[in-house]
């Protein structure tokens, strides 16, 4: 059996990972009540028809507080039954939640007479506190829109067919701002940059152009090698120690060229030793 804890404040995307995850054969709940969570997946390995049932739940603030401190001890429930249980947590700046509230219109559960949307998006994240804390996969979706987020759900979530770590290598730009849900940040922004080079600026790492240019420069090659050696000797640290997910992101100033091109070379060298590696470049 798999099952997955979804959470995260209010319009960070809950409605659409479910909706994901319901699209490739998960069964899924909303809003259900913390403490049915180890009933749930009993239920779900005594009585179910699948052999390896798929379950996916949505557990957030709309739950009482009271029940929502008690997650931990609840997790620990569900993983004694030997069940493979992933917790994602979405997210996004509160300048993003408040604009998406505003253009939905929607009234979020915490807000009352006395507590200004503001107040509840963030008195959100101290009752989700103990969720956070013991969440294998963070996303931030501050900067992602409906179809990038399905995407990013799709690689990260669906795309790891046996229990282990999966490791991403992601691209991205400084000038967006850094991942948020990186565990390992490299800066390459001191290499030679292909956008100074007219023919070159439109085009991006992936392509033969830019990707020839950068693997002329020792700086590049340099950079590749000391990251590629450190990478080879840590992460499989990282897999004994029980992690399900991590993120290794790679960043330059627009997420266009240097970044781009490096991640995609780790990707590849680190399949040999790695089992579970993808790539993901977030601002191409």
């Amino acid at each position: 059996m798999r099952l997955i804890i979804v959470s995260g404040r209010s319009g960070s995307g809950k409605s659409t990972a479910l909706d994901v995850l319901e699209d490739n054969g998960f069964y899924c709940i909303d809003n259900l009540p913390a403490g049915l969570l180890p009933e749930l997946a009993e239920r779900a390995l005594l009585h179910t028809e699948l052999l390896q049932p798929l379950v996916a739940v949505s557990i957030d603030a709309r739950n009482l507080p009271s029940q929502l401190k008690r997650f931990p001890e609840l997790l620990d429930e569900v993983r004694a039954r030997h069940i493979q249980c992933d917790v994602l947590y979405l997210d996004a700046d509160e300048e993003t939640l408040l604009k998406r509230f505003s253009e939905t219109r929607r009234r979020h559960p915490l807000t009352t007479a006395e507590r200004s949307l503001a107040e509840a998006i963030h008195d959100e994240s101290l009752l989700l506190g103990p969720i956070i804390d013991l969440a294998d996969l963070k996303i931030d979706t501050t900067h992602l829109n409906l179809y990038q987020l399905r995407d990013t759900l799709k690689l990260r979530l669906l795309n790891k067919p046996e229990p282990g770590t999966a490791f991403l290598v992601e691209s991205f730009g400084f000038k967006r701002g850094m991942p948020v849900d990186a565990d390992l940040v490299f800066d390459v922004r001191c290499l030679p940059n292909p956008y100074w080079k007219p023919e070159l600026r439109e085009h991006s790492g992936l392509e033969p152009s830019v990707a020839q240019y950068l693997a002329a420069q020792p700086d590049v090659e340099e950079m590749f090698q000391d990251i590629l050696a450190y990478l080879v000797k840590w992460l499989p640290r990282f897999a004994a120690s029980n992690r399900a997910y991590v993120t290794i992101a790679i960043g330059c100033t627009g997420g266009h060229h240097r970044s781009v091109y490096l991640a995609e070379r780790l990707g590849q060298a680190l399949k040999e030793p790695l089992k579970n590696i993808q790539v993901r470049h977030r601002d191409l």
